[in-house]
């Protein structure tokens, strides 16, 4: 796919995205940059690891800046002081180049990512089973059971 193609496809991806899978991308995007600054750091491209760094922290201040504490007060302050710690994991990352530091801010982001995953997959299970109990199908009968019949 051309570098045009693949940005039309990425911005009607994020468009088209619910709240839900838009937070999903969010932790695989800062994923996909925390994996980028591990190997700049690797191979002690401190340029190129403080970009991608500064990149997982934009999406880190992105995420907190979306919690809603009207809604969820206590899981709004639990999740505000986990991006803080992430966040100070990164600086500490950017500004001494401690590889240890990148790797528990990835290990905190690749949990929360596997978690956000399976409460996803639980709430599509639950918007499915919601809208099937909502259709009006009617009920089978002798004569439905008689036209969908198979002859052997």
């Amino acid at each position: 796919m051309n570098p045009q193609g693949a940005q039309n496809y990425l911005r009607t991806k994020v468009l088209t995205a619910t709240p839900e899978q838009l937070q999903l991308m969010l932790y695989d995007g800062a994923l996909r940059f925390g994996e980028q600054a591990r190997v700049a750091l690797e191979q002690k491209n401190f340029e190129q690891s403080y970009s991608m760094i500064s990149r997982v922290q934009k999406i880190i201040t992105e995420m907190q800046s979306s919690l809603k504490p009207a809604v969820a007060p206590d899981l709004c302050k639990k999740m505000s002081a986990l991006y803080n710690f992430i966040y100070m994991k990164l600086v500490d990352a950017n500004l001494e180049h401690q590889m240890s530091a990148l790797d528990e801010a990835l290990s905190i982001l690749r949990y929360q990512r596997e978690t956000w995953a399976m409460l996803l997959e639980q709430l599509g299970k639950t918007k499915a089973a919601a809208a099937a109990s909502n259709l009006d199908m009617p009920a089978p009968d002798a004569r439905m059971e008689a036209s969908i019949r198979i002859s052997a």
